[in-house]
């Protein structure tokens, strides 16, 4: 896997610290071009057109919950609130439209396509039960975790029980491609959260770690759900991974830039998580070139007492968060480029116009 722009080769930390100071440069005194592009008033609000198709999502997620135990049910459906952004399957089924216009010049939104939306959510939200249970986290989207208030135990049975689900609503598709598709999901995630769990002390090594583990835990669905949804061009499957690849990593930058530039109540969870759980993200490792001392609070995972708020600090003294930004800018700018060999078409619009949203968004 190719994580930075390009599918020739992964570049250096140096390298692709050398390229933002580049563009800081020839960008400080106009607009992004990306920036410049989508705000252009041709372009369509996603959320807006993505509306009809997600109309009664969390009411049919909730249908593939087939169980008798009040308490189980309660839990399952704790997160499927309708007060989430329905980000993953918006963009799935835009996707799906912009497909299906660029293939036979049909807009309408097939029911195996609408159901990878539904899978894509409820894979998704298995993941953040089981991420609040090892990050021992107390709050999510503004609210108590599932296991905060039923326990560890059964917080991880719930979130078995949604994949569960999310399984058997894959395979009553019955298209063995997309089976297989969504089924890489699972497996990155897991592996992405292993990524996480290790550290690297080579700082090339560092970047690059961090790079593959924000594409497993996070950029894998919202690529191989864009897929799943493509015609059967092979040419437009890869347009649509790569769309999906790279507006997945700007997300993922832009909320590791929010943990240090938003406050709790903007985010819904506790600001600075990441340092307190040990993580090292992109405005850390960016900082760390200015501030080599990170270096050994890296390495010991912010666990000495004063490690979390002295981390914190170097970050906003350094240039770290612009520099995350920039590369968030550049990923999306390359899913602009790829979404845009597509015919034109208002989704296709759209899913340009969601680039500028996932740049701009403050929670």
């Amino acid at each position: 896997m190719h994580y930075f722009l390009g599918r020739s080769s992964v570049l250096s930390f140096p390298k692709i610290r050398s390229i933002f100071l580049r563009f800081h440069h020839t960008t400080t005194s106009r607009t992004c071009s990306c920036s410049k592009t989508v705000t252009d008033e041709k372009y369509k609000d996603p959320f807006k057109l993505g509306r009809k198709d997600l109309k009664n999502l969390y009411e049919d997620i909730k249908k593939e919950f087939l169980v008798s135990t009040a308490e189980l049910r309660e839990m399952c459906e704790y997160y499927f609130d309708g007060k989430g952004k329905a980000f993953r399957p918006m963009i799935v089924v835009l996707m799906a439209r912009a497909c299906n216009i660029h293939h036979n010049n049909s807009g309408e939104v097939q029911a195996s396509q609408r159901s990878v939306a539904i899978i894509a959510e409820m894979i998704h939200t298995a993941s953040l039960v089981h991420d609040d249970v090892i990050d021992d986290a107390n709050s999510r989207r503004g609210k108590m975790t599932v296991n905060q208030i039923w326990g560890e135990r059964k917080a991880v049975l719930a979130g078995d029980f949604i994949l569960s689900a999310a399984s058997v609503a894959l395979a009553r598709i019955g298209n063995i491609t997309i089976i297989s598709v969504l089924s890489q999901v699972i497996e990155d995630l897991v592996r992405g959260e292993f990524l996480q769990l290790g550290s690297k002390e080579n700082e090339d090594e560092r970047f690059t770690h961090y790079l593959e583990k924000t594409f497993k835990k996070t950029a894998s669905l919202i690529a191989n759900s864009c897929k799943a949804v493509c015609c059967p061009d092979p040419k437009v499957h890869e347009i649509a991974y790569q769309y999906g690849k790279n507006v997945g990593i700007a997300f993922q930058l832009i909320d590791d830039v929010l943990d240090f530039t938003s406050c709790a109540d903007q985010l819904g969870k506790p600001a600075a998580a990441d340092l307190k759980l040990g993580l090292a993200t992109g405005p850390v490792l960016f900082a760390c070139q200015q501030f080599p001392e990170m270096n050994a609070m890296i390495m010991r995972r912010f666990s000495l007492p004063g490690d979390v708020e002295r981390a914190r600090q170097y970050v906003l003294q350094s240039d770290g968060v612009q520099q995350t930004t920039y590369l968030a800018q550049r990923y999306c700018h390359e899913a602009m480029k790829e979404i845009s060999k597509l015919r034109p078409s208002p989704e296709r619009d759209a899913l340009i116009q969601l680039t500028e949203t996932v740049l701009t968004r403050d929670k």
